[in-house]
């Protein structure tokens, strides 16, 4: 009985890759075992989560996260005063979605809560880690940031949900925001955190060629949004730090706001 109960209690230990300051791992269950034992998370969601989120706040927009794109969204729009992005649209000509493209003049002080099933539904399960969103558009600022903060980060890529059955389907320009990201961090790499360097490294010299083979580039190309994959591919071009703080996140690097 006694080893049992030991048993439960190191198996954990086996996947929080607790024993290196960098840390990388997939979606919620990333989430969940990462951003306890960690000083800061980054969450990554190159198409298009992070990627809008960057661009907006950059134009000192605040972006409420949402996990859920349904008739509950409207009530906390109502709830925090805010505005409520829409569903992707392919001819839309007013108002805001997911789409990075849709907030490239986004006004500052606008209040948008902000739909995902992916970066949106990874923010609000961070618990009380910071949290900020990273991309490839502000990774060295990200890193930096972070670094300021504390030596144990956990990086995220949040992936995609299969339609079917909405298991995790992994997005591979996420695992290279991420390696991005963790390329510019100083500390020792897990395995996961080293693969994502390499990867990042591998494919950094045409980052739009492959966002526009990828699947999510594909499908986004072939719904009319060719333009998003162009932003999102744009590589540290960006010192905006969108920080998740009161529910929002905003950009750092241009108010006096802190992790503390």
């Amino acid at each position: 009985m006694i080893f049992i109960i030991l048993s439960f209690a190191i198996a954990p230990m086996i996947y929080n890759q607790s024993e290196f300051n960098l840390r990388c791992e997939w979606g919620p269950q990333g989430v969940a075992e990462l951003a306890p034992i960690s000083d800061l998370i980054v969450i990554v969601d190159v198409l298009s989560f992070s990627t809008c989120v960057e661009i907006a706040t950059n134009n000192g927009a605040i972006i409420f996260p949402y996990a859920y794109k349904d008739e509950s969204a409207i009530d906390y729009a109502k709830s925090v005063q805010a505005e409520l992005a829409s569903h992707r649209q392919r001819w839309t000509t007013t108002g805001y979605s997911l789409s990075p493209k849709s907030v490239i003049q986004i006004s500052a002080g606008t209040r948008l809560v902000l739909p995902s099933p992916n970066g949106s539904f990874l923010t609000l399960h961070t618990g009380s880690t910071p949290t900020l969103a990273g991309c490839l558009r502000n990774c060295q600022a990200v890193a930096q940031f972070a670094q300021k903060y504390g030596d144990r980060i956990a990086v995220i890529p949040a992936g995609e949900r299969w339609k079917e059955h909405g298991s995790l389907r992994p997005a591979f320009e996420d695992l290279i925001g991420a390696g991005a990201i963790l390329s510019y961090l100083d500390g020792s790499l897990s395995p996961e955190a080293e693969v994502a360097v390499t990867i990042f490294q591998a494919f950094q010299q045409d980052l739009l060629g492959y966002l526009k083979k990828f699947s999510s580039g594909k499908e986004l190309i072939e719904k009319g949004f060719e333009l998003d994959v162009e932003l999102s591919a744009a590589f540290n071009i960006s010192n905006c730090v969108p920080l998740f703080k009161d529910n929002a996140y905003v950009n750092v690097s241009s108010t006096n706001l802190s992790l503390r």
